[in-house]
């Protein structure tokens, strides 16, 4: 029995799984919420409690989690929390947890999903002999945050590495970008790509847009901004077409989205492939299926051939991290050979 969860920062997805490393199979699952809570450990208690496995012996667990992990602790950047594997074995009763970043964990999860489980925003260039060729490969994830990752191949094989790329800074590309740039700086120390690439980031985008006076917030827009999540209710309008202020917020996050893919994708060499994770993008799939996208991952100047014969595919499964979290802890350590710090009890 392997214990995985996904920590983000606006959830807290927990499994028990049995199987294997190449085939997990779900035994319980709960998704809590990540802020009303004081750390994992409360969590861990109330869904071992919950899914009446709480007396089963753990044979290990893997967690992922949004933010940096270093000598198997992390400060989370969107959480008031600090979380430790060795204190988490402690309240599983268990020698070692593998604590490493979510995307890391989504990396890890990609070998275990099938075609159902993708839409292909570009297959690559028609002389890549098939949807997936070799090299290696890139992972960009907005969500809460903007999580990126990488997959080095190795052996016919693919060893996942984390990355804080998303903490880096915000380069605007035209004079739009710019005024941005500017803008944000007002209000930040620092602008990252998360501060542009995420759902937080959209609402940056579509207050910029309003506070220009490039388009106007109706005042029902307003209210509805007030009472729900801003992002998803401008993702919303900007998918039906009601409100141009929407439109240009998302038209500018889907721009941005694909350039920093395509920074990626030359940082890591990713001839393997390009994917988009997280949970931002099965909602506005169809807004990254048009031309927005792709132009902006192509336009790299002379290097743009590269980015042609890349292909590009966005995960709709939204328990990638989840089992990619579980299939860590159920790998051995040579195999697993993770960049994150694995945490051990105290003897």
């Amino acid at each position: 029995m392997i214990l995985a969860a996904d920590i983000g920062g606006t959830n807290t997805r927990l499994a028990l799984y049995e199987g294997s490393a190449a085939k997990l199979v779900a035994v319980a699952t709960e998704v809590y919420s990540s802020p009303a809570h004081k750390g994992p450990e409360e969590i861990l208690h109330k869904f071992l409690a919950k899914s009446g496995h709480g007396q089963v012996p753990l044979e290990g667990a893997g967690l992922g989690i949004a933010g940096p992990v270093v000598n198997g602790r992390s400060e989370t950047p969107n959480l008031p929390w600090v979380v430790e594997s060795a204190s988490i074995a402690d309240t599983l009763g268990i020698e070692a947890v593998v604590l490493m970043n979510d995307l890391e964990a989504n990396a890890h999860g990609i070998a275990l999903l099938g075609e159902e489980d993708f839409a292909t925003l570009s297959a690559g260039s028609s002389t890549a002999a098939a949807p997936q060729p070799s090299g290696n490969r890139v992972l960009i994830s907005a969500g809460t945050g903007l999580g990126e990752a990488g997959m080095i191949e190795e052996d016919g094989d693919y060893r996942p590495f984390a990355s804080e790329g998303g903490h880096a800074d915000f380069a605007p590309r035209n004079e739009t970008e710019i005024e941005l740039l500017r803008y944000l700086l007002q209000r930040f120390d620092h602008v990252s790509y998360e501060r542009v690439l995420s759902g937080p980031g959209l609402h940056n985008i579509y207050q910029f847009f309003r506070d220009t006076g490039r388009a106007e917030e109706p005042p029902w827009l307003k209210e509805l901004i007030g009472q729900q999540d801003p992002s998803a209710a401008i993702a919303g309008e900007a998918l039906k077409g009601s409100v141009e202020l929407c439109v240009l917020a998302l038209d500018q996050f889907v721009s941005l989205y694909g350039a920093e893919a395509g920074n990626l994708a030359l940082k890591g060499m990713a001839t393997g492939g390009v994917y988009v994770g997280g949970g931002i993008a099965p909602k506005i799939l169809r807004k990254l299926q048009e031309p927005i996208f792709l132009k902006a991952f192509l336009a790299k100047g002379r290097i743009s051939k590269l980015l042609e014969a890349i292909p590009v595919r966005v995960i709709l499964n939204d328990q990638t991290a989840l089992m990619g979290a579980g299939r860590a802890a159920m790998l051995p350590q040579a195999q697993r050979r993770t960049a994150a710090a694995e945490g051990r009890r105290p003897a």
